[in-house]
């Protein structure tokens, strides 16, 4: 098996400030991690759920796909994020399995991580981003 967990599922949120306080107040969850990714106009707060997070997401420009994906669709779930071992090579499976990548070649992502996006399109109607540690 590729896959090896679940590494994160994906909320788009218009205010990261309000999303935060919100999982505090409702789970008495805490922030791990917050950091932004310029490259793709974003700010994410990671919120550990076992060994898994919900990613708060915004965004930090009005170009990034998070921004256009808030202003068609709104507020609410934006990927799920799979773990895997090799991205490169998990990339190529799902390539050969009929999926359609939006990365040509893994890249870097947050937490020093190394990611590739596969569309929604060659997936199910689901945005996956593949993560290797």
């Amino acid at each position: 098996m590729i896959l090896t967990e679940i590494d994160h599922v994906a909320i788009a949120v218009h205010d990261l400030e309000q999303a935060i306080s919100f999982y505090q107040r409702a789970f008495d969850a805490s922030v791990v991690h917050r950091e932004v990714v310029e490259g793709d106009g974003v700010e994410e707060a990671l919120i550990k759920v076992a060994d898994s997070y919900v990613q708060l997401t915004a965004a930090t420009r009005e170009d990034s796909p998070i921004a256009k994906f808030l202003a068609k669709r709104g507020e609410g779930l934006h990927h799920v994020g799979y773990r895997v071992d090799d991205c490169a090579a998990a990339l190529e499976s799902m390539v050969a399995a009929g999926a359609v990548a939006i990365d040509a070649e893994p890249r870097p992502g947050s937490r020093g991580t190394t990611v590739a996006f596969i569309h929604p399109k060659g997936a199910l109607g689901t945005l996956i981003e593949l993560v290797q540690e």
